[in-house]
């Protein structure tokens, strides 16, 4: 952080503004800060999951994570600026396809549930979702750094997975999709 906060407020956002890594000003309902806010919603979700006490290794994987929409926050903040790398999306794509090849293949959708902490990351999940199109909208306006919307999508699909195996640890089933379940309740 180049500049310490010593003071929380400063009333230059009660315009309607905030204030970009570079120095510049943005409205507040800006592609851009929606984007930024899109990825630090995310981030908190991811630490509330954390949270959970999930086993050391999840927890190693999910600390690096948040890290990365750290980077990923900054980049968004000075608009042109790419500090992520291919290495981050494929460390990423390494740890999805370690976690993915102990799974059974899913032959039907499965529904957000199971335990909490797997419910908790199918919500991190959708965020990062989010988050992707919020980034994707911005890049069609913008310069694109591929990195950012390759890692979003990665993300997701870790996350996905990641709700998997959370339950499986904990002795249970996925929620399985009952295609028209209710379709004729009364």
């Amino acid at each position: 952080m180049a500049k310490r906060l010593t003071k929380i407020y400063t009333r230059t956002g009660d315009d309607g503004t905030t204030g970009l890594g570079d120095g510049t000003r943005s409205v507040k309902d800006s592609l851009r800060i929606e984007a930024i806010g899109t990825v630090d919603e995310l981030n908190s979700f991811i630490g509330v999951l954390i949270a959970e006490k999930p086993s050391e290794e999840v927890r190693t994987k999910l600390e690096d994570i948040q890290h990365d929409l750290f980077d990923l926050g900054g980049d968004l903040s000075i608009p042109g600026r790419a500090s992520m790398s291919e290495a981050q999306v494929s460390r990423l794509e390494e740890q999805l396809d370690d976690y993915n090849i102990s799974l059974a293949a899913l032959k039907e959708f499965i529904l957000p549930g199971g335990t909490r902490a797997a419910s908790l990351c199918h919500v991190a999940r959708a965020v990062s979702r989010r988050a992707e199109r919020c980034v994707v909208r911005l890049y069609r306006i913008e310069p694109a750094m591929p990195s950012h919307v390759e890692y979003l999508n990665r993300l997701s699909d870790f996350l996905f997975v990641l709700c998997r195996v959370l339950n499986r640890h904990a002795g249970v089933g996925d929620v399985m999709w009952q295609q028209g379940k209710n379709r004729h309740s009364v």
